[in-house]
């Protein structure tokens, strides 16, 4: 099948099992997988037009909402956080598009930037589960709560019961004004720096405007080791704010598409379809199934497939 804009042939299949497959696991860890999607484009298909990020950008408008809604309905969705994200990051994604379409045409020196990226995060979050002092935080604490909780349901509850695993209330928002945002979870008191979350998500604006991601992959690791907040509580915030930036990232690569009539800037509607098609499945089972993986081994999980791909990314540039 030829994909006209991303100037690539690929069988039908291809982009929704391969999204499918990234999103089941990323979507765990809060992230909808447009980190690893975008590699896979320009390292297996062959598609490195500018064009690729926002298609990659269609393919998270295609599946975040089907992630955002199991969140939602198991209640640990943190809305003045999702908010914050998608405000904060939204001025970013504008400034992000403009540096990746002027400054960043060429695939080689892109890849770098991404290598760059990815090895940042994945070393911090690397760091992070290698301190010693991480299981007496609050945020371990009500991990592990919420996986004693939810693994007394699965061996002692019967099968008609576990629906109630759903209703389990686990989020409840104490306090949100323009200093300070906290809430609880599962007993636990998390307070962070409203000031301090827009920041953060302005500068993860631009470089997921840049990359042609949402920024959940950038925000996640930084929420959970610089703000201490549960990874349980903020995946759901992630990808809602993924998917308001990647409605924004779309529509002004489609708009600055006219200025640039000699390059493939505008997505490829098509392939992105494909891709959230198989990302929409898989983000919803990843969401349904999170609660029963320990908050460790996703956080493990993710950290490993970032340095994989940014060292990947790092031995192409260098010729290797």
């Amino acid at each position: 099948m030829f994909f006209q804009t991303a100037g690539i042939e690929v069988a039908p299949w291809i982009p929704p099992l391969v999204a499918f497959v990234i999103s089941f696991f990323t979507s765990m860890c809060g992230v909808s997988g447009a980190f690893l999607l975008l590699p896979f484009q320009m390292s297996f298909l062959g598609y490195v037009n500018p064009s690729v990020s926002a298609t990659n950008q269609l393919f998270n408008i295609a599946a975040c909402p089907s992630g955002v809604y199991r969140y939602y309905k198991e209640g640990r969705m943190v809305w003045p956080l999702t908010w914050v994200v998608a405000t904060g990051t939204l001025p970013g994604v504008f400034i992000g598009a403009i540096v990746r379409v002027v400054y960043l045409p060429n695939p080689k020196n892109f890849k770098l930037f991404a290598a760059g990226v990815l090895l940042y995060i994945g070393i911090k979050m690397v760091r992070d589960l290698l301190r010693k002092n991480a299981d007496g935080s609050n945020k371990a604490n009500s991990e592990k709560r919420f996986q004693e909780m939810v693994h007394n349901y699965r061996t002692k509850a019967t099968k008609p019961q576990m629906s109630g695993i759903d209703s389990l209330p686990a989020v409840k928002v104490t306090h949100f004004n323009l200093k300070r945002l906290g809430y609880t979870f599962y007993g636990e008191q998390f307070d962070v720096s409203f000031w301090g979350i827009f920041t953060l998500c302005f500068f993860v604006g631009i470089v997921g405007g840049i990359y042609g991601i949402g920024g959940g992959a950038i925000i996640v690791p930084f929420f959970v080791t610089f703000f201490g907040l549960p990874v349980y509580t903020v995946a759901g915030a992630a990808l809602m704010g993924t998917f308001v930036t990647s409605v924004a990232g779309v529509s002004f690569y489609q708009a600055i598409a006219l200025f640039y009539p000699n390059m493939s800037i505008a997505p490829d509607w098509l392939l992105g379809g494909m891709f959230g098609l198989g990302g929409m499945v898989g983000m919803y089972l990843g969401a349904r199934c999170q609660k029963f993986v320990p908050a460790r081994v996703i956080k493990w999980m993710l950290a490993g497939i970032i340095l994989f791909t940014a060292l990947k990314y790092i031995t192409a540039f260098l010729g290797y």
